[in-house]
């Protein structure tokens, strides 16, 4: 397992703190309207390798609560989500949401209109993914013939997802919740793909969680939702099957890790350096782009 190094979780007057993953901490809320309710918070760090930087991208924690919430509205339609209010802490305003407590279905649900990543890297190897047979003669970025669902498994922190079939989500969850998770997935793609293609953007994957506020209740999204964080975005005017696509993403920071300029081993297994300026700046203002021009409106 990899070494995260995630920073110790402020305190927030009236919670307690429950959990810290890659860019979010999690807290119950003890006191007050929201009791029992969960504040979540998006924090600015950023993770490349399984491993959480020492480097944080300002403002990042704010840009992708604001794209959730915009996303959350458009997909109302489709989905309930887990937000009951903005009405949080002074201290993590802007980059905060009071959500319910939801029982979560362990399944990482990847819906892909487009192939790349280890979509990629499985099809090459079996000319499927996730069990999913694919057209011969496919590259990195072709368009697929209709988006499909490929699950993953929710690995431990610091550790892989791994793609699974959609027989194993069944055995996971039951027939009724796969079935549910699958179409919930396909609908949600299909809408936000609509909405960047729009945009001058392409929605090539993105990855969705969900869960019930009760053992029976419905299923609703929950977590966040169509950030570059967990989802492929690529600028519409610049797509070229066969090679790696420019991304609205923080393949800058990957790109510049496993660069000589970083002077970083992945094999080896240590942390990587700290982020030079210009890879912050240039990271930063991706994210900034991607939000600009899907919501219209500006980060102010």
């Amino acid at each position: 397992m990899a070494e995260l190094n995630i920073p110790d979780a402020p305190a927030i007057e009236g919670t307690t703190h429950l959990h810290s993953g890659k860019v979010r901490d999690l807290y119950r809320i003890e006191e007050g309207e929201y009791a029992g309710r969960l504040l979540m918070v998006a924090s600015d760090r950023i993770s490349a390798f399984d491993h959480v930087l020492d480097s944080t991208i300002p403002g990042k924690g704010e840009i992708l609560t604001r794209m959730s919430l915009w996303w959350f509205a458009q997909l109302a339609p489709v989905v309930a989500n887990h937000v009951v209010s903005l009405d949080v802490p002074a201290q993590v305003r802007g980059r905060a949401v009071i959500c319910e407590a939801l029982e979560m279905l362990p399944v990482e649900c990847v819906a892909r209109g487009y192939l790349t990543g280890s979509g990629l890297l499985d099809y090459r190897a079996t000319g499927q993914v996730c069990g999913i047979a694919l057209p011969d003669g496919l590259e990195d970025g072709s368009r697929l013939p209709a988006p499909i669902f490929t699950p993953a498994t929710k690995a431990a922190l610091g550790e892989h997802d791994e793609n699974v079939s959609y027989e194993a989500v069944v055995g996971t969850v039951g027939e009724q919740a796969a079935a549910d998770l699958r179409r919930l997935t396909l609908e949600v793609y299909a809408l936000a793909e609509r909405v960047a293609r729009d945009r001058g953007i392409i929605l090539a994957d993105t990855k969705l969680e969900f869960g019930r506020p009760g053992r029976h209740g419905p299923i609703v999204l929950a977590d966040e939702v169509l950030t570059p964080d967990s989802s492929r975005f690529w600028p519409a005017d610049d797509w070229r099957p066969g090679r790696a696509q420019p991304s609205f993403d923080k393949q800058i920071v990957r790109n510049w890790l496993l660069s000589p300029e970083a002077g970083w081993d992945r094999a080896a297994g240590g942390p990587p350096p700290p982020l030079p300026p210009e890879v912050v700046e240039r990271t930063r203002s991706r994210y900034l782009e991607a939000y600009e021009r899907l919501t219209g409106e500006r980060f102010l």
